[in-house]
């Protein structure tokens, strides 16, 4: 089989496997069975990017890459669009999105290219609506996938919402909103109102989200450094218990803790 270097020469690939002499496989799959296999390579795109692996990464970019060769060709076979359109799509955007690249304005900070980015935005919107009001053509916050997962769609919501003007003024203010929070977070736990703890909850995560957005920190991986953090002092908590020969079910809370501290000793000491 001749080299295989060029997006174009995946698109062929695709069509070959997708063509009635291809694979029965890849012939049966529908935007729907793909859905899955788009959100696991993206995760494991990721991961690869926290793991800092450079290797792991051109592997899972390609993964994701191949994804979005079968969706278009799936649209191909539809008449709706292909893949040559989506790469004219995405390039004439980038470039109506710069025009401090490829235009005449100018803009010297990140944060001029952001509100202008959302400026162009809004009026592209406008624009497919026909001209109609801000309501009707979509709110400021539109645009955020309804997919995300909550923490990270928290982020985004509240990134928007400040670029038009709408933030604390400083970050001593959110750490107050925090405590606020979680004081009704308290009120509704001891009043045994489930319903009340569930929002109060809601409410404390988004504001923590507002923090971290604010402090420069991405609130969804700050969450995975504790999962993992979490994750490795149990596993060093359940050695220490095989090690002296305690089955985990008999260790009780006093003890486990005991060991958590431990390690959490240990871990301050190196």
């Amino acid at each position: 089989m001749e080299r295989i270097d060029r997006f174009e020469d995946l698109v062929a690939l695709m069509d070959r496997l997708r063509g009635p002499d291809g694979c029965p496989w890849d012939r049966e799959q529908t935007y729907t069975t793909l859905r899955g296999y788009l959100l696991e390579e993206s995760y494991e795109v990721v991961e690869a990017i926290d793991r800092e692996d450079r290797a792991a990464l051109r592997e899972e970019l390609g993964d994701l890459l191949f994804q979005v060769v079968f969706l278009a060709r799936l649209a191909k076979e539809e008449g709706a669009f292909d893949a040559a359109d989506v790469v004219r799509g995405i390039a004439e955007k980038m470039v109506r999105r710069h025009p401090h690249v490829f235009g005449g304005a100018q803009a010297d900070t990140s944060d001029e290219v952001l509100r202008r980015w959302e400026e162009i935005k809004r009026r592209e919107k406008e624009e497919a609506d026909g001209g109609g009001s801000r309501q009707e053509s979509g709110s400021v916050l539109s645009g955020v996938p309804r997919a995300l997962p909550a923490l990270q769609k928290a982020q985004r919501l509240s990134t928007k919402a400040a670029r038009v003007g709408f933030d604390w003024p400083t970050d001593g203010e959110v750490v107050d909103k925090l405590a606020e929070e979680m004081e009704e977070l308290r009120s509704a736990v001891d009043a045994h109102d489930g319903d009340a703890a569930r929002e109060e909850l809601g409410d404390l995560l988004f504001t923590a989200a507002n923090l971290g957005r604010r402090l420069g920190v991405d609130p969804e991986e700050a969450l995975e450094r504790a999962n993992r953090k979490f994750a490795e002092r149990f596993a060093r908590v359940e050695d220490e218990l095989k090690r002296r020969g305690v089955p985990i079910e008999e260790a009780g809370l006093d003890r486990m803790d005991r060991l958590w501290n431990e390690v959490k000793d240990r871990e301050a000491g190196s």
